[in-house]
């Protein structure tokens, strides 16, 4: 028989605040994570909670708000560890404490020191945060003990895309490579445009290779200043490159609707809902909104 994927999480909220902090963990699970709002750190500093062994991720953005920015860590004393960003890291807004709620299974230094470095792996092989740190040391672990934490990283995966921030999955999900006959692919092949992508829960994601149109259209001057602005961002971030005089997409890059990602592989005015289209020529507004 096969058996359901389905998990029961339970979100605690301290202080009955939906946007505070919250303390998530899975049934019968000892692994917790708690989310704190950079705003409201002072909260939690008498939990019991935040002053144990902790593997631990910072999130904010860039100066630019092109691209989620993380960093991961780890710590004897977790809110220790947090004040010392709040005084030295600018850029993040949450951060995630993971920690056990198990007195008598407590991580271990080495614990967290190998958590931190696959954690760190990971979120760099999804190329879904762009990851503030230089790879951590990989210390010994014993393997028995090994297999425990790969058990343990999945149950953080997936708390943390519970709460919002899934660092450890791609844009493409399970699938690396973009499958021809995939029937969520769509395309834009307007002017001289080659790109493709799918419109997913992160928006509308442009796939690494999608070439854009080789230049502006006339009538598009009113938004090029922004538009150059965001290539040269891209460029900076190693998201665009340039192949032949034209630009390339080289990691896979969501923007938050079908138009937004449609105007700026054209480089001119356009709506998403009409210029994205299958291997068939159905347009996304054929196959998404009008068969609801």
């Amino acid at each position: 028989m096969k058996r359901s994927k389905a998990k029961t999480i339970q979100i605690f909220l301290p202080d009955g605040n939906p946007r505070g902090v919250k303390i998530a963990g899975v049934t019968n699970r000892t692994v917790q994570a708690i989310l704190i709002p950079r705003n409201l750190l002072k909260t939690v500093k008498d939990r019991s909670e935040v002053d144990n062994v902790s593997l631990y991720f910072l999130f904010g953005n860039n100066e630019e708000e092109t691209r989620t920015e993380a960093y991961i860590g780890e710590a004897e004393v977790g809110y220790e560890r947090l004040k010392q960003h709040h005084s030295s890291k600018d850029f993040w807004k949450v951060a995630v404490l993971v920690v056990t709620n198990n007195i008598q299974n407590q991580f271990t230094k080495a614990d967290v020191k190998f958590l931190e470095h696959l954690a760190y792996k990971e979120a760099v092989s999804a190329g879904r945060y762009a990851i503030n740190q230089t790879l951590p040391t990989n210390p010994f672990i014993p393997e028995w003990r090994q297999e425990d934490l790969f058990d343990i990283f999945e149950t953080i995966s997936l708390l943390l895309g519970t709460l919002g921030y899934p660092i450890f999955e791609s844009f493409r999900g399970n699938t690396e490579e973009v499958l021809e006959d995939d029937e969520e692919l769509f395309y834009c092949t307007r002017r001289d445009t080659e790109a493709f992508g799918k419109w997913t829960d992160d928006g509308f994601v442009i796939y690494k290779g999608s070439k854009m149109s080789s230049s502006a259209l006339p009538g598009f001057e009113n938004k090029l200043e922004k538009h150059n602005e965001k290539i040269e961002n891209f460029l900076q971030e190693g998201i665009l490159g340039k192949e032949n005089g034209r630009y390339i997409f080289m990691k896979d890059q969501p923007f938050p609707t079908p138009s937004a990602a449609s105007t700026f592989v054209l480089q001119s005015a356009s709506n998403g809902w009409t210029d994205w289209k299958d291997k068939s020529g159905k347009t996304l507004d054929e196959l998404k909104r009008k068969q609801l």
